[in-house]
């Protein structure tokens, strides 16, 4: 398989064109070329379940940054 190239890099503001969250901006934190997909800050927010450990004293829930499509987002030009 060929070394695929996105012109969407981490660091970069897009805009979700397609799902629940459309017409969101933000800005990227990661990208999973092998996927297709990017986690994009404050969009497609979960509520994942955690049991008691050190790092959650506690347990209970936490909102986590699921990944999105590559091609539901796009740059926004600055």
């Amino acid at each position: 398989m060929a070394n695929i190239k996105f012109k969407i890099k981490k660091g970069d503001t897009v805009k979700v064109i397609a799902g629940d969250d459309k017409g969101k901006t933000g800005v990227v934190k990661a990208v999973f070329p092998k996927n297709h997909q990017v986690i994009v800050e404050g969009i497609k927010v979960a509520k994942k379940a955690v049991k008691p450990s050190e790092q959650h004293q506690n347990g209970g829930f936490i909102a986590k940054e699921m990944p999105i499509d590559i091609s539901n987002v796009a740059k926004v030009e600055e």
